[in-house]
């Protein structure tokens, strides 16, 4: 396990032990390499990478790795900004044999992967400008308008996305605001709140929810809305504080 920690409200990560090499030739000669560059394949950039493998010589000459643990900081995946980020997987299968040939490494079959992630509310504020976390915005806000008779708007969306330009985080709370064109070019102003409560593991409930289309008007309140994360996410814990979200969970990573 990662030998690491967070402090809420600032970025510390600790890493006395983590990586300590393994006196295997297999892992510190072909595979610490192949997996490093597997890694930083995965992600746009990364400020600071360690990960740790365990495992014998002859069961990761069979292609098998019993487990991988990883810390990151600074990591942005498809245009998300990720503050840090701790992983470890599990029975891993990878096709040890065509690495020793030069060729990249590939997971084999899924894997079953726990661990927890901080993202800084300037991460989300950055994210913003990524196409993954607008426009997964931007249906969520149709979805609210078509729920309220509010089609025009709605079908405007499909072809003339918002333009999310801020976020905070309070104490469960997420406030979105942008600005929404329709088809005339006439622009108006979008504010989104919501309470964010984990129901399940592999769902999210925002409750209360509102949304505002106009300072000057009443905004349009919701009874909620259920988002289904898929039966690939366990999550444990979702917790908002001032200015920062810790998620705590496991996943399924698929091939």
């Amino acid at each position: 396990m990662i030998e690491s920690s967070y402090f809420l409200g600032a970025v510390v990560l600790e890493t006395p032990k983590i990586l300590k090499p393994k006196k295997s030739r297999v892992i510190s000669t072909v595979l610490s390499p192949a997996l490093q560059l597997w890694l930083r394949s995965q992600v746009q950039q990364v400020e600071a990478l360690y990960f740790n493998i365990d495992g014998g010589d002859r069961q990761i000459l069979g292609g098998y790795i019993p487990g991988v643990s990883v810390a990151a900081s600074g990591a942005v995946y498809q245009g998300l900004h990720l503050s840090q980020i701790e992983l470890e997987g599990t029975d891993i299968r990878v096709n040890l044999s065509q690495v020793l040939k030069g060729k990249p490494l590939r997971l084999l079959e899924p894997v079953p992967v726990v661990g927890q992630l901080l993202l800084q509310q300037t991460d989300l504020q950055t994210s913003l400008q990524s196409p993954l976390l607008s426009n997964a915005l931007t249906e969520l806000l149709g979805t609210f308008l078509k729920s309220h008779g509010i089609t025009n708007l709605a079908n405007d969306l499909k072809n003339q996305p918002v333009n999310w330009q801020s976020i905070n985080i309070d104490d469960g709370q997420l406030t979105l605001s942008g600005t929404l064109t329709d088809a005339s070019l006439q622009t108006t102003p979008v504010v989104i709140r919501a309470g964010l409560q984990l129901v399940t593991p592999h769902e999210l409930l925002l409750n209360p929810l509102q949304v505002q289309l106009h300072p000057d008007t009443l905004p349009l309140n919701f009874d909620g809305f259920q988002i289904d994360l898929g039966s690939d996410v366990a999550l444990q814990e979702l917790t908002l504080t001032q200015g920062q979200m810790i998620c705590r969970g496991g996943l399924r990573v698929i091939p």
